[in-house]
């Protein structure tokens, strides 16, 4: 499996050229009948060789830490990240494996993170929320490093998620009375990774670079952050189910599904899809659906899925239209 990357990587080292590689990706267009800029592309298995390093890498990674845990924890953690990075060493940056590569970055965050943390209880004077902040800010320095040996497109969205518990975290020490207010920050923090998602998606809007990778995964991350305080909000997590607030959370949805369409990217939808499909299913009950309610749920968002993707060209089209040209040129084109 061939990705954008790799086409382009063989037109700098001249083994094709632009307008060869341009053809090429005209033609899987034609023949698609689809522009590959709404393809959404990101490589994610390059085989089946990925899926057994992937099991190969977990068998050892986790059994070193059962053998190491009755020492200690933190010297546990310790041997998990460092076998992950060492891994990756062979595995991403000289095999360059995409399925590898995101399990052992997971792995190595973790590892960091559990190892920090697990070091910060150690001393009575840290509170969680202390151990917290101090885990999430050597995790954050930890992505930016990691990044910068390997490259691998998700290592962004998890070193925002890693700073976003670093904000949540010095909120509760500043403020530990605070605890109302973290669905706003976490709001907002949504709001940003959403922002930062646009910044890396307008630098290459022909989606054909690593950068449109990186996008990709912190629209992931953004949806449920901008979702989940206001689904908590409106009291439906304490099951305080209301009509009104369930039509909230759809009309919120048809939003989020709407910027999805005029950004051209249905991770943002996909993301935050547990929620409207609890709120839908929550209506249903609500006038005596008891008992398929789940079921219906999936058969009238499956079925309205499935229409939004056989005519999202015609409905893109239509939507960014009528968005200014200021806004239109950060945004892929229309094909």
């Amino acid at each position: 499996m061939y990705t954008d990357e790799d086409l382009n990587y063989a037109v700098e080292k001249g083994v094709f050229t632009d307008a060869a590689v341009t053809e090429f990706r005209s033609l899987l267009a034609t023949d698609k009948q689809t522009a590959m800029v709404d393809e959404e592309n990101f490589r994610l298995v390059g085989g089946f060789n990925d899926i057994f390093v992937v099991i190969a890498c977990s068998l050892l990674l986790f059994s070193s830490v059962w053998v190491v845990r009755p020492i200690s924890n933190t010297l546990a953690m310790l041997v998990f990240a460092v076998l992950s990075w060492g891994l990756a060493e062979f595995f991403v940056r000289k095999r360059k494996m995409a399925l590898p590569a995101i399990t052992l970055l997971l792995s190595f965050m973790g590892g960091v993170f559990w190892c920090v943390f697990s070091l910060a209880s150690a001393f009575p004077s840290f509170s969680v929320q202390a151990g917290s902040l101090f885990a999430a800010a050597v995790t954050t320095l930890a992505a930016y490093f990691h990044w910068r040996r390997f490259r691998v497109p998700i290592t962004v969205a998890v070193g925002i998620g890693a700073l976003f518990v670093f904000f949540l975290s010095l909120v509760l020490v500043v403020f530990p009375a605070a605890q109302e207010g973290l669905m706003l920050v976490l709001f907002l923090c949504g709001i940003a990774a959403f922002a930062l998602a646009m910044c890396w998606d307008a630098s290459d809007t022909k989606r054909v670079t690593r950068r449109s990778d990186v996008a990709f995964w912190l629209h992931l991350l953004s949806a449920p952050l901008i979702i989940h305080p206001i689904f908590s909000n409106l009291g439906i997590l304490n099951g305080n189910e209301s009509l009104l607030s369930m039509l909230v959370v759809v009309f919120l949805y048809l939003l989020m599904t709407s910027i999805s369409i005029a950004v051209d990217r249905r991770a943002f939808m996909v993301s935050s899809l547990i929620y409207v499909m609890y709120a839908v299913s929550a209506i249903i009950e609500s006038y005596g659906g008891i008992g398929y309610s789940f079921a219906l749920t999936g058969v009238i968002i499956g079925g309205g899925l499935l229409l939004l993707s056989a005519k999202w060209h015609f409905m893109r089209a239509k939507l960014v239209a009528l968005l200014p040209i200021s806004i239109q040129r950060y945004l892929p084109k229309i094909k």
